[in-house]
């Protein structure tokens, strides 16, 4: 009996019919009134990648592949209710509320340590620091923070 992959042929007819699709919506209607090597390699190299694409996510490990390989963030990175030390990556504005329209109430200098009181709002954390020998409590973007034992870039 003849094993003929069907799969595959759907596959590859879904990449040609996709490839097509997007071909004629992406480039310009001048490229394909005569047969040029610019469409033969869009045609050729579309159906293949989307094929590919379209068979592999049809093999039962796919899942569990995209799954496997997604990148696990740190405990540390996104702290939890507790408190959690982070080094400011540049000079970092405390906040009286979370946003860049509130009130900025301290400049913590580079390289400073803060700590995470456990409050969150998206992006957006609230943190203790010592600026100039007082204790500061305000608002943070998290994106300027590192996690204290992070080397540095």
């Amino acid at each position: 009996m003849l094993d003929f992959p069907y799969s595959g042929v759907a596959a590859f007819a879904f990449g040609l019919v996709a490839t097509l699709v997007l071909a004629a919506w992406l480039t310009p209607a001048r490229w394909w009134r005569r047969l040029n090597a610019g469409a033969v390699a869009i045609v050729v190299l579309g159906t293949w990648g989307l094929g590919s694409l379209a068979l592999w996510l049809m093999t039962p490990d796919a899942k569990q592949t995209l799954v496997a390989a997604a990148p696990a963030l740190p405990p540390a990175a996104v702290p939890a209710r507790g408190e959690v030390s982070f080094r400011v990556h540049e000079a970092l504005n405390l906040r009286a509320a979370r946003g860049t329209g509130a009130a900025r109430i301290a400049v913590v200098p580079a390289g400073s340590l803060v700590t995470t009181t456990g409050a969150r709002d998206g992006d957006w954390w609230q943190v203790r620091a010592s600026v100039n020998g007082r204790t500061v409590e305000g608002w943070s973007s998290s994106l300027w923070l590192r996690r204290a034992d992070e080397r540095p870039m």
